[in-house]
């Protein structure tokens, strides 16, 4: 198996619960320390971890059975050349299982860390959630992924209530630990006040403590023939 976009292991973790014994799994992710901290965190001696480029993987062709990508191709330049990487490298009959964030106006708790940023700037509102809520029709993506090669391509929307510990953690993970950060830190926001204001509009989506809200996405599974 091959995992695109591994990023913390949150995954990988579940990949290594569940896959049979004799499984092999490479997990990959651009980001090189994203890598460092999971294979910290993941203990299985079966996992190669790799830095790589999800469009340019650097493995012969039809090698894995199962490809796995968790929120990752919003984020490629040119998705089109990662899933045509994906369907290369994929044995016939091996499965790619993917998924991507539909729009904002569907996940309502990035609505309201979206809207929180417009407000706070609104001569010139961040806009890195354009990009992982940006990917989300579904014509386009069928057309890049047949453009990619893909004839067996099955997409699935999927709205989920996610309970998370409280409002707090949520715009934490926002405020401090994601690529809207740097948008931030180039505004010279207090990453705390900014905090505060994205816990006071969570709070009015989902309470406090837990922090319930609707994630809406879609599921992709395409066999290569």
């Amino acid at each position: 198996m091959l995992e695109i976009a591994c990023g913390t292991g949150i995954v990988t973790r579940r990949l290594q619960e569940s896959l049979p014994a004799g499984a092999t799994l490479v997990a990959t992710d651009l980001n090189e320390p994203m890598i460092d901290y999971a294979r910290s965190v993941v203990d299985a001696s079966w996992i190669s971890w790799q830095q790589v480029d999800a469009q340019a993987l650097p493995f012969p062709d039809a090698v894995f059975d199962l490809v796995v990508c968790q929120f990752g191709f919003m984020f490629l330049p040119d998705k089109v050349q990662g899933f045509r990487e994906a369907r290369r490298v994929l044995a016939a009959d091996g499965v790619l299982l993917a998924n991507v964030w539909n729009a904002l106006e569907a996940n309502p708790p990035a609505q309201v860390i979206h809207a929180a940023v417009t407000e706070l700037f609104p001569a010139d509102p961040p806009t890195f959630l354009h990009t992982p809520y940006g990917y989300h029709d579904p014509d386009r993506i069928r057309r890049g992924m047949t453009l990619a090669g893909w004839e067996t391509i099955q997409l699935e929307t999927v709205r989920l209530q996610s309970r998370g510990s409280s409002a707090e953690d949520f715009a934490r993970g926002f405020a401090f630990g994601s690529p809207l950060t740097h948008e931030l830190v180039e505004r010279a926001a207090d990453p705390h006040d900014i905090m505060r204001a994205f816990e006071r509009g969570l709070m009015q989506l989902g309470g406090d403590r837990p922090f319930t809200a609707e994630l809406s996405a879609t599921v992709v599974h395409a066999t290569r023939t």
